[in-house]
């Protein structure tokens, strides 16, 4: 990830509320509500967040209760918690990092070639 980090959020700061931004933005304290951005979202090791996301690139390395919405990609890294449903086209789950919810992947955003969505086969 070589996007400059623009803004960030403390560890021991608390914010609730809506948050929208542009470009890289680094959660390391508490944080509820919505996040909304067609830029990148890194939820630090020491982040607790309880919020539904919306954003383009999502690395998680803390605590995210809620759902997340990734249109280009979703990294979970260790020692990563993620606790709510997931919709992206790419996702990395890291051995050591904890999920659960479900997910819904799709190969709709331009920038994700068909072949890196593995497909899970046909029930039946």
């Amino acid at each position: 990830m070589d996007e400059e980090i623009t803004t960030v959020l403390g560890k021991g700061s608390r914010f609730e509320g809506k948050l929208t931004f542009e470009g890289t933005v680094r959660i390391d304290g508490r944080f509820s509500g919505e996040i909304q951005t067609e830029g990148t979202l890194i939820i630090g090791d020491s982040a607790e967040v309880e919020a539904n996301i919306f954003a383009s690139i999502v690395v998680v390395k803390g605590h995210v209760r809620g759902d997340v919405v990734a249109g280009e990609s979703l990294k979970i890294q260790a020692p990563a918690k993620v606790v709510g449903n997931l919709s992206t086209p790419n996702l990395t789950i890291e051995t050591g990092s904890f999920f659960e919810g479900h997910c819904k992947m799709s190969g709709d955003r331009a920038s994700v070639g068909v072949g890196e969505v593995s497909r899970a086969p046909a029930e039946g």
